[in-house]
């Protein structure tokens, strides 16, 4: 079933929507929900979190990328759970760390303020269409995705300082960019 006849489904009112994302997409919303949260309980609460947000937003939206979105979903969901879970005990994890990592370019201590802005959503953007696809998908990795630098090694064939190394020089990189685009 593709993404239209899908969206179809939601605009239908059909309950089979909800067990076709599911069989289609619940296992990458699993693994995202997993990278953030850490906990397979936690991560299977988030997947029916983002089933009950998709059919109470699906209609009116009607997005053109349905993964997209369905990830955007997932991990603001996931984010969202992360934040309420450890509001009184900051630290540890793989999204503490990875968003400390991000600090150094935003400029602001609040990243995920900063990435809200459409401005520099679309700077973001551009930033990534520069990289070299291996880098691209490395970054995406970790600082989308919040996969742990091992996991991405092991991904990618690659030595966990290799992956350090990249994701470093990438981060330079967007520092520089952001400076030259205005953003710090």
């Amino acid at each position: 079933m593709n993404d239209q006849e899908l969206i179809a489904l939601y605009y239908a009112r059909s309950e089979q929507a909800s067990a076709e994302t599911y069989r289609q997409f619940g296992s990458c919303c699993y693994m995202i929900a997993r990278n953030i949260l850490g906990c397979a309980q936690d991560a299977e609460e988030c997947v029916n979190d983002v089933l009950i947000r998709l059919w109470d937003r699906i209609p009116p939206a009607k997005p053109k990328n349905f993964f997209a979105y369905i990830a955007a979903v997932t991990r603001s969901i996931a984010c969202n759970r992360y934040i309420a879970s450890r509001a009184k005990k900051r630290g540890g994890g793989e999204v503490a760390l990875a968003l400390e990592e991000l600090c150094d370019c935003s400029g602001d201590e609040n990243v995920e303020q900063e990435i809200d802005k459409k401005a520099l959503a679309e700077a973001l953007d551009a930033f990534l269409g520069t990289l070299k696809p291996d880098h691209r998908k490395i970054f995406v990795q970790r600082y989308w995705y919040f996969c742990p630098v091992d996991d991405i090694a092991e991904q990618f064939g690659m030595t966990k300082s290799k992956v350090t190394v990249s994701l470093m020089r990438t981060r330079e990189k967007l520092r520089n960019y952001l400076e030259e685009e205005g953003f710090l």
